[in-house]
């Protein structure tokens, strides 16, 4: 855990950083906002003034989840609430571990222990927590069922169960099934497979120790002169942390080097899209270093199987042809076409296509997609009004990120207060998240982006005067040394 002095002295090489590139620690808290100023100065303003606006609202709310989302939102509300009356359905006892961290403890720079924190040590004070798991949800009745077959009713329901990584929906990878990141039994099943053999994956924390591991004899390979080969897919689902791919490929590359034995290394990237990243210049600058890495870009694949005992990916490259043509409509009937690839691997990489959890998906307030439907900028549910949600299991584009549940819990909050006290929701999500790509062990891309407020798609939205596109030391400092206290001790204290 990093100490007070450890973490004054990191602040003051991001400050002499921040001089150099013309921006001042005024105008850089002004960026990150009221919630981090208050932490980075160590003051308690931000709560204090929250106190004293504090909502006489009353009602009884259920939040389940009580990860990043689910805790940021009861201590904001406990913050907001005069006398709130807030419980948590969270089963796991380290259910707020850093998850952001888990690249760099699969690529040696942090350990397990850097990214691990007790639940008990950051639930609000007034705060009831159920340690269970919600497995019914009653929306028509206003209750949920635990799996120890408790009933609990609520006034209000908020949604923040996170996601679930389906390793099973890989052919290959049945057997590991469905794992909930920070669930031991389901790392241990995990760990029969992948974590060995050059097979492995950062979405679980022990699989990112494991990661760390084959890294090092994939290099070790590289550099005794051996002809290595890196596969690095991506799900054809939507997924948390859109970069994760890219910081593993770079990350990867970064250690080759260091071990000058980057010339052995054939480093092979999928993805199931046409493009790196759907803002147009956050794509192009990708792409450019790609390409500077040397690193084999393959669009329009699908990663479909894994042969973990021959050490081969399988991936479904498609494309559309012209089939025939259509007299009536003037035009011609397009034809999806598939060919079957096998990239042999050395080193592979998993990230597994990811779902809402089947209790929600199978209830009456999941989608046919699974994720809770909302409506984006409100986060209330499209069809119960006393029901929000949150975080990597609500149905909003771009926003399976920890930089969008900080965002979206106070929205969460204002509007949910608002609901309380029968007056109009005035705050709005505006689709902003976050992905710090790291592009070497001393740099980040910070692509900061949100929705297009004039048509589809997304657009960049930077928070500091700089070139967003551009790779800095500045930003793999507050990616690899202010990014998890403002998270850990911000967010998870409802001021960040």
């Amino acid at each position: 855990m990093t100490s007070e002095k450890e973490l004054n002295k990191i602040i003051e090489a991001i400050d002499a950083q921040m001089k150099k590139d013309g921006i001042s620690r005024r105008d850089a808290l002004k960026m990150a906002g009221v919630g981090s100023a208050a932490l980075m100065m160590g003051t308690s303003s931000a709560s204090a003034a929250t106190q004293a606006m504090a909502s006489n609202a009353k009602g009884k709310i259920v939040i389940v989840g009580g990860g990043l989302a689910g805790v940021a939102t009861a201590a904001k509300l406990r913050n907001s609430l005069s006398n709130p009356d807030i419980t948590v359905i969270e089963p796991n006892p380290e259910s707020v571990s850093y998850q952001p961290g888990q690249t760099l403890v699969a690529s040696g720079l942090w350990k397990k222990s850097d990214i691990m924190y007790n639940t008990k040590d950051f639930m609000p004070k007034g705060v009831n927590w159920i340690q269970d798991k919600v497995v019914e949800f009653d929306p028509d009745n206003n209750q949920v069922k635990t799996s120890s077959g408790k009933t609990i009713g609520y006034d209000f329901l908020i949604v923040a169960t996170g996601c679930v990584l389906d390793f099973g929906a890989i052919k290959g990878l049945e057997e590991v099934g469905d794992v909930y990141s920070l669930d031991k039994t389901d790392a241990a099943r995990a760990q029969k497979i992948l974590g060995k053999d050059g097979l492995c994956s950062i979405y679980f924390a022990d699989g990112a120790v494991d990661t760390w591991t084959q890294m090092q004899k994939f290099v070790a390979d590289a550099k005794a002169g051996k002809k290595v080969k890196g596969v690095f897919p991506e799900p054809h689902t939507a997924f948390k942390c859109g970069g994760a791919q890219k910081k593993m490929v770079n990350l990867v590359d970064a250690r080759l080097n260091e071990a000058k034995a980057r010339a052995n290394a054939e480093l092979n990237f999928f993805t199931n899209g046409g493009a790196l990243f759907g803002v147009p210049i956050y794509h192009e600058a990708i792409s450019n270093q790609m390409k500077a890495r040397n690193v084999n870009v393959n669009f329009s694949h699908k990663f479909i199987e894994v042969d973990p005992k021959n050490k081969v990916a399988v991936l479904e490259k498609h494309w559309q042809e012209k089939g025939e043509f259509d007299e009536d409509l003037g035009e011609y009937e397009m034809v999806r076409k598939t060919q079957r690839i096998e990239a042999e691997y050395d080193f592979c990489h998993v990230i597994p296509p990811q779902k809402a959890p089947n209790e929600v998906a199978n209830s009456p307030i999941g989608s046919a997609q699974g994720w809770v439907p909302v409506t984006k900028e409100t986060l209330q549910h499209v069809k119960y009004p006393n029901i929000f949600s949150l975080g990597d299991v609500a149905a909003v584009p771009l926003g399976k990120t920890g930089g969008s549940a900080r965002k979206q819990y106070n929205v969460v909050v204002e509007n949910l207060i608002a609901t309380m006290e029968g007056k109009p929701m005035t705050a709005a999500y505006d689709g902003y998240t976050v992905c710090p790509l790291i592009t070497s062990i001393g740099t980040v891309m910070m692509a900061e982006f949100k929705w297009n407020p004039d048509g589809p798609g997304a657009v960049p939205a930077p928070s500091f005067p700089l070139d967003p596109a551009q790779e800095r030391w500045l930003m793999w400092l507050l990616k690899a040394y202010m990014l998890k206290p403002m998270t850990v001790y911000g967010m998870l204290s409802g001021r960040a």
